[in-house]
């Protein structure tokens, strides 16, 4: 049977670069993989994109309110006329690959459990546990709670110890107020902190 990975990280722990070379990896021996994300993620348009500067097109966009499921049955048959990339010939999918999954409802990652213990198809979600506010996300939350598989993307906070959480920044200066979601971009920034440094910044305060 086939599993679904939650592959989690704080920003910049090379969630999206992960997914790539996952991608790269299954495609240099000849098999096949589909890449997703939530068309929530404006990042890129209909692009992954890496930090590192590697960019490359999803083949669909998951939607709010509909079925992933659905939506990767269509595809991988190729019988989707909204699918962003088409292959030229129908294979297997050997991986569903779904970039900043926090941002899925919580029915779609059911969706990416039936995917894998119904179609036998390996899903690897890779996003992040919360958000600036240290709240969970529902795609996240969810993910956490039924994923067959956790694996904990580390990177380093500005001292030096591993980062956990997410701060916010606007104008560069670290907000704690807001939205739940403001994508990466020229008016908002993020930089991972450890929880020192978060309870520095915040206050004492978590969330």
């Amino acid at each position: 049977m086939a599993k679904l990975y939650f592959r989690y990280g704080a920003m910049n722990s090379g969630k999206s670069t992960g997914l790539l070379q996952v991608a790269f990896n299954y495609e240099e021996r000849g098999q096949r993989v589909l890449l997703a994300k939530p068309v929530l993620d404006t990042k890129g348009d209909s692009a992954i994109v890496s930090r590192l500067g590697v960019t490359r097109e999803a083949d669909f966009l998951i939607r709010p309110g509909e079925s992933a499921r659905d939506h990767f049955g269509k595809v991988a048959a190729g019988e989707d006329p909204e699918a962003l990339l088409e292959h030229v010939e129908v294979q297997p999918v050997a991986c569903l690959l779904v970039d900043e999954a926090q941002f899925l409802e919580p029915g779609q990652v059911d969706d990416l459990f039936r995917i894998a213990v119904l179609d036998n198809v390996p899903v690897l979600a890779y996003g992040i546990r919360t958000d600036f506010r240290t709240e969970a996300f529902p795609g996240a939350r969810r993910l956490l709670e039924i994923a067959h598989t956790l694996e904990e993307l580390k990177t380093i906070c500005r001292c030096g110890r591993k980062a956990v959480f997410n701060t916010r920044r606007i104008g560069g200066q670290i907000v704690f107020d807001g939205e739940q979601v403001a994508i990466d971009g020229q008016d908002v920034g993020y930089e991972s902190l450890c929880g020192t440094c978060y309870l520095h910044a915040s206050g004492g305060s978590l969330g």
